[in-house]
Parts: structure tokens; C-alpha cells; sequence
């Protein structure tokens, strides 16, 4: 039997939270150990709780969602921080990356898709809403990558670049003609080369913003 998937969720709106409490109550393989409204109680508690997945509103009275990342992430090892929020303009999704966000969604996304989603953070993925994967693309396809890269095979390169599409570990297994099982290891060989823990991490390192 697997392990609960352990959830924080920080949201200043209560029928928000309500409502993904309900969603993830509803279906077995989650478990909600925090709710906090506000950034400042998040960065108190989070700590402690040690979730597998913080679920984080950019949008929050006082200390932004961003700053609650940018805090936690660092003393919050094997904890993945998944954005949920209505901000698509490209400095937020940006700035939320970069502070270690490894997934980012809109509200908009659909209940199926957002439990899929943080099954998916669990597992090395790195989720985003469609329109916000494409403006991953956009932005990382006239970058030049730094010295980082000289690190990576040519077949990490290449996955990695489709992981800066927004490919899951499957669609990139299928466009390699490789199992999904050969691509999890590739994909662990470059966190230990570049001394990342998520694909978001290892995208912004070999093509820094």
C-alpha cells in the first residue's frame, strides 16, 4: 500500500481551501496536515509538518507566496511547493520558479487534473497548466545555455528540453523510444550532476533567466 501523499495548503480564501480540503478528502492517497491563510503562519508551521506537497496562493495578504517558497524551500528538503493561483503573467510564473516553485496551475485547472498534478510533483514532475507550459517554452527557446550544460550527456540535453516543454515522463519516453523507467533515470543523473532536486531547478541552472 502507498503512502499518504501529505498536503499543506496555504490560501487566504476560505472557500478556496474548502473546497480542495473536499476534493482531496474525497479520494484515498491524501492527506491534509496544514491550512493556513495567511504567509506568515505557513513559514511557522510548514517546517514542522514536513508535507510532501505544499499547495501555495501567489496572491496573500502581507507575505506573498513567492516569499513563503523562497523561505521554505530551502529548509523544507523532500517537500515540493506547487503553485494554485488565478496570476498568469509571465514575471509572476517566472519569479515563483526561481524562488522553487516546481509546478505551476491555474485555479481554473479542473479537480482530475489537479490531483493527477500533485501525484505528478511526487514523482519528479514538474506539473503546469497548458498556456503556462507554453509560456515556458517561449521563454526558454531564445535562451543560450550557461556552462552548466557541459555537465549532461546529449540525451539529457534532449530531455531536458522537453521537460522546458512541459512533456511528462511518459510523452518523452514515447518521443525517445525509450521506457518511461530509462527516462527517470536520465532525469536522476541530471539532478546529481547539476545538484538539483526538481526539473524546474535543473531547466533554470542550465538556462538561467
Amino acid at each position: 500500500m502507498k503512502p499518504l501523499i501529505k498536503i499543506a495548503i496555504i490560501e487566504d480564501e476560505k472557500s478556496i481551501r474548502d473546497n480542495i480540503v473536499e476534493l482531496l478528502n474525497t479520494h484515498k492517497g491524501f492527506e491534509v496536515t496544514g491550512l493556513f491563510a495567511t504567509g506568515e503562519e505557513a513559514i511557522l508551521s510548514i517546517p514542522f509538518l514536513r508535507p510532501n506537497v505544499v499547495l501555495v496562493d501567489i496572491n496573500l495578504p502581507n507575505k506573498s507566496g513567492i516569499d513563503c517558497i523562497r523561505e521554505l524551500k530551502p529548509i523544507c528538503n523532500g517537500t515540493q511547493f506547487l503553485v494554485s493561483t488565478s496570476f498568469e503573467d509571465t514575471e509572476t510564473v517566472f519569479s515563483a520558479l526561481k524562488a522553487g516553485a516546481t509546478g505551476y496551475l491555474t485555479k481554473t485547472i479542473q479537480s482530475d487534473k489537479l490531483l493527477k498534478s500533485i501525484i505528478e510533483v511526487t514523482s519528479g514532475g514538474s506539473p503546469m497548466s497548458s498556456h503556462i507550459a507554453r509560456k515556458v517554452v517561449d521563454f526558454f527557446s531564445v535562451l543560450r545555455p550557461s556552462n552548466e550544460i557541459e555537465k549532461l550527456t546529449e540525451r539529457e540535453i534532449e530531455i531536458l528540453k522537453h521537460l522546458s516543454k512541459g512533456l511528462r515522463y511518459k510523452e518523452i519516453a514515447n518521443k525517445l523510444f525509450i521506457s518511461t523507467e530509462t527516462v527517470r533515470k536520465h532525469i536522476n543523473n541530471i539532478y546529481r550532476k547539476l545538484q538539483v532536486q526538481s526539473s524546474i531547478e535543473a531547466i533554470n541552472k542550465v538556462f538561467p533567466r
